[in-house]
């Protein structure tokens, strides 16, 4: 018996990454995972994954930038599972580098993938959740948010920092309909990062000294299971919060 036996999860960017290991350690606790993403194939792959750990996963094939497309998707969710207990906010698709650069058009698209795809899906998923006598939400921010040095950061950290204050607010306004909502700002070895850690080993060896566990956290075991924890039962009575999960590099305070 899992901490999350009978429960529905929605999980969007679950095709690889943080996503897929969010997914893999809420089936592993027995939810039932809607795989929501761009490319069909990788969330077949992570449902086959899911399946593997004895829980139920089925894809859900969504450009969640095209916000009018969600509430359909997840409507299909709750027909196809029988409601929604559990929404991470995990997809993201933005732009990096000096402001002076950016167009307007990168600027907002990850807005559109960021704040307005979640609000969009926290929306949708309210009726499904309050239906079921609540609920719980997790919104992935960044510590780019608070960086000692946000250059190139500037659209990535704006879109989560909006992200982070909507969390806090639907934390505010649904806590009476059973609905808890958090933010988690994690470090880890998505394979955009691994790459990126191979191909430039001495500077990944300088980013990995700023942690001071000393290591990048797995997408499973590290963020996966810390998700776990805050939407079981034994953390029911935290929300609102922002949650590091970075090894100890960012200062949140």
């Amino acid at each position: 018996m899992g901490s999350l036996d009978g429960q529905v999860a929605i999980v969007t960017g679950a095709g690889q990454g943080v996503g897929q290991g969010i997914a893999l350690a809420l089936a592993s606790e027995g939810a039932s995972v809607a795989v929501v993403g761009r490319t069909m194939a990788k969330l077949e792959a992570t449902c086959e994954l899911v399946r593997e750990r004895g829980a139920t996963a089925e894809p859900f094939q969504c450009d969640v930038s095209v916000t009018e497309t969600i509430p359909a998707v997840v409507d299909q969710v709750a027909e196809r599972f029988g409601g929604v207990d559990i929404l991470v906010n995990n997809a993201y698709s933005g732009a990096y580098g000096p402001l002076l650069s950016m167009s307007d058009a990168a600027f907002q698209k990850g807005f559109r993938s960021g704040p307005f795809a979640a609000f969009a899906f926290m929306k949708a998923c309210h009726p499904h959740m309050k239906r079921r006598g609540g609920g719980s939400i997790v919104n992935l921010v960044t510590s780019a948010m608070v960086r000692w040095d946000p250059t190139t950061y500037g659209a990535y950290a704006a879109a989560k920092q909006a992200l982070r204050s909507l969390t806090r607010t639907a934390a505010a306004e649904w806590g009476p309909d059973g609905i808890r909502a958090n933010s988690i700002a994690p470090h880890a070895l998505s394979p955009g990062l691994k790459w990126w850690t191979e191909t430039n080993p001495e500077e990944a060896e300088e980013f990995r000294r700023t942690i001071p566990l000393g290591y990048i956290g797995d997408c499973e075991q590290d963020i996966g299971r810390a998700v776990v924890a805050i939407v079981g039962p034994a953390m029911r009575y935290l929300t609102g919060a922002t949650v590091p999960l970075d090894g100890g590099q960012a200062f949140f305070g």
